[in-house]
């Protein structure tokens, strides 16, 4: 009528013994303190599907914001270089005029500043390739937007 028993757990129609008792409270209490989540501390795969990780330095950012950075930095630096040499020198002839070495200094670096704002404007706009596969339909028309008021109204013309 009941299926096989395996030791330890009792039959409901079976009156419980003193050690049977105390085994069926172990594995209730074990049953409840049981841990219900399981946290896998195996290091990532170095390679595979695993998401990116920020790495230690300098954070994550566009090839453009990469580039402008690495040129703040030298710019900063070559500003810093210029400065501490005019006040070196100023400091050690004891006599040197700071409008004159403010001249004579800081005109290098608003001419590089100058020749650097000339060159980037001075670049050929980039050739754009499109490749399509399939029938294609290009919309060429320009759209005119005016936005006024104080709530904002916006009109669209072509």
């Amino acid at each position: 009528m009941y299926p096989e028993t395996t030791p330890g757990s009792i039959r409901p129609d079976a009156a419980m013994t003193e050690d049977d008792a105390a085994v069926e409270a172990r594995r209730i209490i074990a049953d409840a303190y049981r841990p219900t989540a399981y946290r896998d501390d195996t290091p990532p795969p170095a390679y595979g599907t695993a998401p990116p990780v920020v790495q230690p330095g300098r954070p994550p950012m566009s090839q453009g914001a990469t580039d402008a950075s690495v040129l703040m930095l030298a710019g900063g630096t070559a500003t810093a270089m210029v400065g501490g040499t005019a006040a070196v020198l100023m400091y050690l002839s004891q006599f040197a005029d700071p409008l004159v070495c403010g001249l004579v200094f800081g005109a290098p670096t608003a001419l590089v500043l100058a020749l650097a704002r000339l060159a980037t404007r001075a670049k050929p706009a980039p050739d754009v390739h499109h490749h399509y596969e399939g029938p294609v339909y290009q919309d060429r028309r320009n759209l005119h937007t005016r936005t006024t008021g104080v709530w904002a109204k916006t009109n669209n013309h072509q």
